[in-house]
């Protein structure tokens, strides 16, 4: 029987073989076969399930000589990776794509969450009034043990510094004063939005610690209470399940993150917010994003959330079939998540292959062991600026060696990107080495030559099997880089690691920390249980906002465009258009389309500018109405609203130009406008009149008579002349 190797879902056989036929004695349905080469082995695409056990040993996929570029290519193929435009349901179906999500909400109070601060009040980086320098060590769950994410921040050994406004901060921020009583008003927003999820509000508040080592909180941990559990909210096609809703104070804004230094300014330390956690119930990206901005509309929907950059914040969990929960941190918009998400799932599918090439060569990972040395200047010879400023700044240069790694630093895992940023990006955030820190034998842009490569092999007695990198570094750091770049490798042989990461605009994500476990919480010593009564409860009840599911059907009921929905619901603004219906005779579907297209534009010309209250749109078109001026005199006067909210509607009337006018007066101008454009113009373009007449005519027309009635005055006198 012709040889085949399976793995992933693949088939593999050598050139001389058919594929159907060394296909043909194993129990498996082959989808589609590609005639493309994989490093001398033709490909066919199967249904083979990981968890039934179908793996059996296969060649490398990167032959003898192949450069490092042809290996990132030929990898990016054998993962299967494809453009998220490309990407189907079916895509995520054959990666196990599940996904999860924690949203992080800012709650509109006047004050901090356990003091009297102020809270919305932000600083300038350079703006402060003191500064506060801290080192966080990891202190022992109520179990015992310490959390591994403690652990990682405690070896960077970071200088944290704060920066301190006075008007923003009280003693409690740095730990020097116990809490105040929470704040009750943050407390009756987080309830309500707990009962909007459909949770089941606890009847007792447990404050608890939970352990931030990053520096972002000065006293090292972040006082949290689950407030409700177990709830749900509908998307398109499904039901996605709440696990809870917690009431929380806000980190600190990071200013800079540079070696062993991070800053913080603490204006936004304290602010309460409410954390939302679902379950994995997502299973593309595109559901991941819709349920955010669901979750975001219903928060919204309330009234007393914060709004604005940075008040909602989105951290996103991932896996696949085979590897683990990745959690993609901080991601600052929604649009950013269905790329994020797409490719962290394949990310974690080439990890996975990158795991199963390494245990196919008889590598046993508790006998893996790297080698290193120092790296004299004589030693190379190719002019490398980066490892020439690590020797003129007296750094140390070490070459490693990685047994059994060959092929699998230039391994795909993302656009851009492969295996060997992995350990890259440890070493700049726990050995604190500022990139760029280091080169491998596989770089996509080598800066040292293939004869220095073979000079460091030798140097390191290296296989042909084995990988090679060269890092530099502070002496003190070099111990730590060596502990990292070996518990990276290892964790390799494993396939995911359990790790945050951080988003980045481009839809990749770079390392950020060891995920967090269950050993970084524990009681809150200073902060009592505090009841949440059923009297309590149901009064909020009383006051609930309408369902964002209901309002989406209240827009599809109305008539408005979907592609509309999103904008009306971002700033609830359909409530708004229900009360100008019942007020007026204006249309709501009218209404919800001039909304979105008039307010998006204006929001987008001043963005800099703060919005006004929604809440007097209502007014305004009552206004209009009561004035028996007509609807489209709106378009006028809504740009003029959005930036002189406090005027009085009679005065951005005045300032849009209208003048009371009947179509006898309309009729009455268009002979003057006609000898004018005849003047003027030479087009030979029959409608040209018509429209420049329209234009020169609409100031005068607008809010006197519809604009639809002055385009048939128009044609009419042309028609007749």
């Amino acid at each position: 029987m012709v040889p085949v190797w399976i793995m992933d879902r693949y088939a593999y056989c050598t050139p001389s073989a058919r594929v159907p036929q060394a296909l043909s004695g194993l129990s498996l349905q082959t989808k589609s076969l590609e005639k493309s080469m994989v490093s001398g082995y033709f490909i066919a695409r199967c249904d083979i399930d990981r968890k039934k056990g179908t793996h059996v040993s296969r060649p490398t996929a990167r032959s003898a000589g192949i450069s490092a570029a042809e290996n990132y290519e030929q990898t990016r193929r054998l993962v299967g990776y494809l453009p998220r435009s490309d990407a189907t349901e079916a895509t995520y179906t054959d990666l196990g794509f599940k996904c999860g999500l924690e949203i992080h909400q800012q709650l509109l109070t006047e004050k901090k969450l356990f003091c009297h601060c102020p809270a919305g009040f932000y600083q300038e980086p350079d703006d402060y009034d003191a500064e506060l320098v801290r080192h966080m060590r990891p202190t022992l769950s109520e179990l015992g043990e310490y959390d591994g994410t403690a652990l990682m921040e405690f070896r960077t050994r970071k200088n944290i510094i704060y920066r301190i406004k006075n008007e923003t901060a009280c003693t409690y921020d740095i730990d020097d004063t116990p809490p105040f009583r929470i704040n009750q008003q943050a407390l009756d927003i987080a309830i309500e939005i707990a009962l909007m999820l459909k949770t089941n509000v606890v009847g007792e508040l447990h404050i608890t610690r939970k352990q931030y080592l990053d520096g972002s909180i000065p006293t090292g941990f972040q006082r949290t209470a689950i407030v409700g559990i177990e709830g749900d909210i509908p998307i398109k096609d499904k039901t996605v399940r709440i696990i809870q809703i917690s009431l929380e104070e806000d980190s600190c804004r990071e200013v800079s993150d540079i070696g062993h230094f991070r800053t913080y300014t603490t204006d936004r330390l304290g602010m309460p917010l409410i954390e939302t956690v679902t379950y994995p119930d997502m299973l593309t990206p595109d559901e991941a994003a819709e349920a955010a901005h669901y979750l975001r509309f219903l928060a919204r929907s309330s009234g007393k959330v914060r709004t604005g950059i940075g008040a909602a914040r989105e951290d996103v969990n991932v896996s696949v079939t085979g590897g683990t929960r990745v959690e993609i941190k901080g991601v600052a918009h929604i649009k950013w998540i269905p790329e994020l998400t797409h490719n962290e799932a394949f990310r974690q599918s080439a990890l996975l292959m990158i795991a199963d090439r390494l245990r196919e060569r008889d590598i046993a990972p508790t006998e893996w062991k790297l080698t290193s040395r120092d790296i004299k200047p004589d030693d190379l010879r190719t002019d490398c600026p980066p490892v020439e400023a690590a020797f003129a700044a007296g750094q140390r240069i070490v070459a490693v060696n990685l047994p059994g790694f060959a092929d699998c630093l230039s391994f795909f895992t993302g656009p851009g990107r492969c295996f060997a940023d992995e350990v890259s990006d440890r070493l700049k955030v726990i050995a604190c080495l500022e990139k760029p820190n280091m080169t491998n034998s596989e770089s996509l842009d080598p800066i040292i030559s293939d004869d220095d490569w073979t000079t460091i092999r030798g140097l390191l007695t290296a296989a042909p099997e084995d990988g090679q990198l060269i890092f530099w570094g502070p002496e003190d750091d070099i111990e730590t880089a060596l502990v990292v770049i070996d518990e990276r490798c290892q964790a390799a042989f494993a396939g995911v690691p359990n790790e945050t990461r951080k988003s980045l605009p481009d839809g990749t994500t770079i390392f950020e920390r060891v995920l967090p476990g269950p050993d970084r919480m524990y009681p809150d010593t200073d902060s009592a249980p505090i009841p949440i009564t059923g009297e309590q409860i149901e009064k909020i009840r009383a006051g609930l906002a309408v369902d964002v599911s209901n309002r989406q059907l209240q827009l599809r009921d109305w008539g408005v465009p979907e592609h509309l929905h999103a904008f009306l619901l971002r700033y609830d603004l359909v409530g708004e258009i229900e009360t100008i219906a019942r007020k007026t005779s204006i249309d709501p579907k009218y209404t919800a389309v001039l909304l979105s297209q008039t307010l998006n534009h204006v929001r987008g010309v001043y963005a800099d500018r703060p919005a006004p209250n929604y809440r007097q749109l209502p007014d305004l078109f009552a206004f209009v109405d009561e004035r028996g001026l007509e609807r489209d005199i709106l378009k006028a006067l809504l740009p003029l609203w959005y930036l002189y909210p406090n005027e009085s509607f009679d005065s951005l009337l005045e300032q849009s130009g209208y003048t009371p006018a009947g179509v006898e007066d309309i009729r009455k101008a268009i002979p003057d406008f006609r000898k004018s454009f005849v003047v003027r113009s030479s087009t030979k373009d029959p409608d040209a009149e018509v429209h420049w007449l329209v234009g020169r005519l609409r100031p005068t027309a607008l809010g006197n008579i519809p604009l639809k009635q002055l385009r048939e005055i128009v044609d009419e006198e042309v028609g007749r002349g």
